[in-house]
C-alpha cells in the first residue's frame, strides 16, 4: 500500500503544519499526550518527521476535530488501535478524507486561477 505523503524522507515542523493545518505549538503539546507521537530530532534538535508520523498527526487530529475524543479518549483509543494492530490502518483510514479534501481546495484554486475572466 503506497503513503500519499512519501515524497520526503523527512519533513520539518513547518511543512507538517502546512500539511495538517496544525500550528506547531498543538504539534509540540500532542507530543506530550500522545507517547505514540514522537517525531525525531536532527543533530541541531529540530523536530523530523517521517511520512508515518505525518499520517499519525492526520489521525490524532481526526480522533480530536472529527471524532470529538478528549486528548485522554483519543490517547486511549491510540492505545488500543496499537495493540490491536490497527494503528497503520487507522492512519491510512484517517489520512484519506483529510488528503481527499486538501486536494479538492488545491484544484479548485487551481480551477478560479485559470478561469478566464469576462472584462470587456
Amino acid at each position: 500500500m503506497s503513503e500519499p505523503i512519501a515524497r520526503k524522507v523527512y519533513y520539518s515542523i513547518g511543512e507538517v503544519c502546512d500539511l495538517t493545518g496544525l500550528k506547531p505549538h498543538v504539534l509540540r503539546y500532542w507530543e506530550t499526550q500522545f507517547e505514540v507521537l514522537n517525531p525525531g530530532k536532527n543533530r541541531a534538535g529540530n523536530r523530523v518527521y517521517r511520512p508515518q508520523d505525518i499520517e499519525l498527526v492526520m489521525l490524532v487530529k481526526h480522533l480530536l476535530y472529527e471524532e470529538k475524543y478528549t486528548i485522554e479518549g483519543a490517547s486511549k483509543r491510540l492505545l488500543e488501535l496499537r495493540q490491536a494492530g490497527e494503528l497503520e490502518a487507522g492512519r491510512h483510514e484517517a489520512l484519506g478524507p483529510e488528503f481527499l479534501a486538501g486536494m479538492k481546495a488545491d484544484l479548485e484554486e487551481l480551477r478560479t486561477l485559470l478561469t478566464p475572466t469576462s472584462e470587456a
